[in-house]
């Protein structure tokens, strides 16, 4: 290994900063080009200094060891703060991550969670959790063939954009031209009208 131990420290930081599910250790290793022994010891010695345990005072986050994958979570005692944060929209803008994983619910709803995922082509877990805490989205039952969970917009969703209901979204098509000509999308086609 070429990095010292404060190196490779910092880029497990920058690392788990950005991902959005729990990242392995193999993925880490490659990302580092550390060996495994050398990983799992910062890994170690962030989550110590995030207790802190070695460098003073304990930290409004954690790194934890889940899902097959270590990941960056906010502490558990902070959970209304961070709740509160989140629906009260201290940032308010939702990102356009979010922008886009709504629009997919919105016009498909109810849909489920890898139906999102697949139309943007990323993981849209956090992104539909923030929805879902904003009160934007919400569960609306099960698919009856996957049992996976189905979502649809919230009466809130359409007060803060003054409809009565979702048909009273923009129609897609004149936005797409050849949308007719998509299959497999169930979106309905509203070029007749």
């Amino acid at each position: 290994m070429t990095e010292s131990l404060a190196e490779l420290r910092a880029s497990l930081e920058a690392v788990l900063m950005v991902i959005e599910e729990p990242v392995t250790l193999d993925q880490l290793v490659q990302a580092t080009e550390a060996t495994p022994t050398e990983v799992l010891q910062a890994l170690e010695r962030l989550r110590a200094d995030y207790d802190g345990e070695a460098t003073g005072p304990r930290r409004g986050f954690e790194l934890r060891d889940v899902a097959g994958g270590w990941r960056i979570y906010s502490r558990g005692e902070y959970e209304q703060t961070v709740e509160r944060f989140m629906v009260r929209g201290a940032t308010a803008k939702l990102s356009p991550a979010a922008f886009e994983a709504l629009a997919v619910i919105a016009y498909l709803q109810p849909t489920t969670r890898s139906r999102v995922a697949q139309i943007r082509g990323v993981n849209s877990d956090s992104v539909i959790r923030s929805l879902q805490t904003r009160g934007l989205i919400q569960d609306s039952g099960q698919d009856p063939l996957t049992q996976a969970v189905l979502y649809t917009t919230t009466g809130y969703f359409l007060e803060l954009l003054g409809l009565d209901s979702v048909a009273d979204l923009p129609k897609l098509s004149p936005l797409l031209p050849g949308l007719a000509d998509l299959t497999g999308l169930d979106i309905p086609n509203d070029t007749e009208g």
